[in-house]
């Protein structure tokens, strides 16, 4: 449902949307729906969003917004992003409140997840 002045969308540039697509498909059991060659579009994930045909990417160090997954299993969570093809950024830290990890998606765009578990 759709709340009043609440966060509901989130885009994303991706210089290779099949790969980007395929990457989050395998890694996380995503689902998209294409509108045209240059969109695709993902729901039910905490967040609906998408990617477009774009050469920009989002980075944290650069100032992009870092959209942060959770998991109850951190570490088979990093083995299934790096059995996709992500390459992990920022190795698994600990940091007040539990851990995490940073990785980049074939097109450049930088994530992060996070867990409570392990502390």
């Amino acid at each position: 449902m759709n709340k009043h002045e609440k966060i509901n969308y989130v885009e994303y540039g991706a210089r290779d949307l099949t790969a980007t697509k395929a990457f989050f498909e395998k890694a996380f059991g995503w689902t998209f729906v294409d509108y045209g060659p240059e969109y695709t579009a993902f729901s039910d994930q905490g967040l609906d969003g998408g990617f477009y045909q774009a050469d920009s990417r989002s980075v944290a160090e650069s100032g992009g917004a870092l959209l942060v997954f959770f998991s109850e299993d951190l570490e088979g969570t990093q083995a299934k992003v790096e059995a996709a093809g992500g390459q992990i950024n920022k190795p698994i830290f600990s940091f007040p409140g539990g851990r995490r990890f940073h990785f980049v998606e074939p097109s450049g765009n930088e994530f992060a997840v996070w867990s409570d578990q392990g502390l």
